[in-house]
């Protein structure tokens, strides 16, 4: 059944303000993916802030115009499965690179990161990137480590110079 005018422009502007506010977007072919596991996937998204659409791809090049996503104008080519990272940039990619590791015909075409198409590899890269509180620990970690080699360092030290006064 055909879309009525009224409902096209409706969700081209759903669409638009979504990109308006998604800090990227990434997007993959998902011929071959059964409905069942797309469900699943929309549901994965759901609980890490990734808004996930299929729409027809002219209405999708008309809902980017204006936003930091037109640099993907007219690069949409069959049926377009579309990612937008509302919380950090990596977790559309995270959660797209994740799911084409279970599914075999699902696969990522590409993406935009601060108004650059970002290729296959670099949307892999996009996603291996950790997420603010996973950089905190890390980060964390590190500071920790450094402080026990120093206090390590100072034992060892105070042990040597010890040793040094009594021989």
């Amino acid at each position: 059944m055909p879309l009525s005018l009224h409902n096209k422009k409706e969700i081209v502007s759903k669409i638009h303000h979504i990109a308006n506010i998604a800090l990227s977007i990434v997007i993959a072919d998902s011929r071959g993916v059964t409905t069942n596991n797309i469900t699943e996937l929309r549901k994965l998204s759901r609980n890490i802030g990734v808004t996930i659409s299929i729409v027809r791809n002219t209405l999708l090049n008309l809902a980017i115009q204006g936003t930091s996503f037109e640099c993907l104008k007219n690069k949409f080519k069959g049926p377009t499965l579309v990612a937008y990272s509302l919380k950090h940039p990596g977790s559309g990619a995270r959660l797209f690179k994740d799911f084409s590791k279970k599914n075999k015909n699902f696969k990522i075409t590409g993406g935009v990161f601060e108004e650059k198409i970002l290729s296959t590899l670099q949307v892999h890269h996009l996603a291996d990137m950790p997420t603010y509180n996973e950089a905190i620990i890390i980060f964390i970690s590190l500071i920790k480590e450094a402080a026990v080699g120093k206090l390590i360092r100072t034992v060892f030290a105070i042990s040597n110079k010890k040793e040094k006064t009594l021989s």
